[in-house]
């Protein structure tokens, strides 16, 4: 029997967040707080185009993650709100070691994002020119993993790539499939960029995520926070542990319910979840299945079969508000 999730506790964690430090409106201290106040442990501060040490934050209930969001355009002088059918490619890079705030892959052009409160404390060993290619993203997807950050794709759809694009990137740690700020606005999620990743045969992680800039207030109803996060299954609440299970892909995504175990025995898959209208099961393939709850009730438990012929599997479960989590994929020949 193997426990894939449900091994240790979940720590709660948004691993896309902006604050004053480049475009976002909430001061890190103010993201702490209220990120708290909602259940959360980890905030990944992925501001724009440096990286920085925001260690100070840490408590023993609270862990920020080094971190920052790096931009490959297609045009680089060019800005995303003005030329809207730009393509570009979007990438979080996670630190392993928290101390890193060596900023890989610097370009000037790119800068605007750095205010003057911040200008001193931004380091870089020398100045790259970013190319708009896959063979120019490879590079600095590998440049990311050789100095010793997890690399993740950011909102497929928002930067208008395609599986033509995307299916091209190599050394991918994750993949966003769900951005809160996006589908606030009325975009797709990107749940399909999932499947075309593990369709492709390559080894990759989801994760929902907000890339909060809060323009509006934290309880509006149209504020990009606390929309979609990660629930890391991990042994304790330190740096080099979250990150560990980051790595090992001991995660699941969600944007509402919670998972609270997934089993494999032999060919038998259970998952214990929150209360929802539906539990669902994708394989590499067509086969595929679905548990719903019958009208006024709830499911909290399913099993499903699974062979090798399947590949790999996933789960999501979804509730009455239409909110979903998300495992992995779990490869059923292992």
């Amino acid at each position: 029997m193997k426990v894939l999730l449900g091994k240790n506790r979940f720590y709660k964690a948004n691993l896309h967040c902006h604050s004053t430090k480049s475009d976002g409106k909430a001061t890190v201290e103010q993201l702490k707080e209220e990120y708290k106040k909602r259940g959360y442990s980890i905030v990944a501060f992925t501001d724009h185009e440096h990286l920085l040490d925001n260690s100070y934050l840490n408590d023993d209930e609270f862990l920020a993650i080094t971190s920052f969001e790096l931009a490959i355009k297609e045009f680089p002088t060019q800005s995303t709100l003005v030329n809207y059918n730009m393509r570009v490619c979007h990438l979080n890079f996670y630190a392993k070691d928290p101390k890193n705030t060596l900023t890989p892959c610097y370009e000037p052009v790119y800068d605007h994002y750095i205010t003057d409160e911040i200008k001193d404390q931004i380091h870089f060993d020398k100045e790259y020119h970013r190319v708009y290619s896959t063979d120019g993203i490879n590079e600095i997807i590998k440049m990311g993993n050789e100095q010793g950050f997890l690399v993740a794709y950011n909102h497929p759809t928002w930067s208008l790539e395609n599986a033509v694009d995307y299916l091209g990137y190599e050394g991918l740690f994750a993949v966003e499939i769900y951005n809160h700020s996006c589908c606030t606005t009325g975009r797709p999620d990107d749940e399909h960029a999932f499947d075309d990743f593990l369709r492709a045969g390559k080894r990759i992680f989801a994760t929902c995520a907000d890339d909060n800039h809060n323009g509006r207030d934290f309880t509006d109803e149209k504020s990009d926070s606390f929309g979609g996060w990660v629930q890391i299954d991990a042994e304790k609440l330190e740096y080099g542990t979250i990150i560990s299970a980051l790595e090992r892909g001991d995660f699941y995504a969600s944007t509402g319910p919670e998972i609270y175990s997934l089993v494999q025995d032999g060919d038998t898959v259970t998952i214990k979840t929150s209360p929802c209208k539906r539990i669902a099961i994708g394989t590499r393939g067509r086969r595929a299945n679905s548990v719903y709850a019958k009208d006024g009730e709830f499911v909290t438990e399913a099993q499903f079969t699974v062979s090798e012929r399947d590949g790999y599997f996933r789960i999501w479960s979804e509730d009455e508000r239409g909110k979903r989590a998300y495992t992995q994929a779990y490869d059923v020949t292992e």
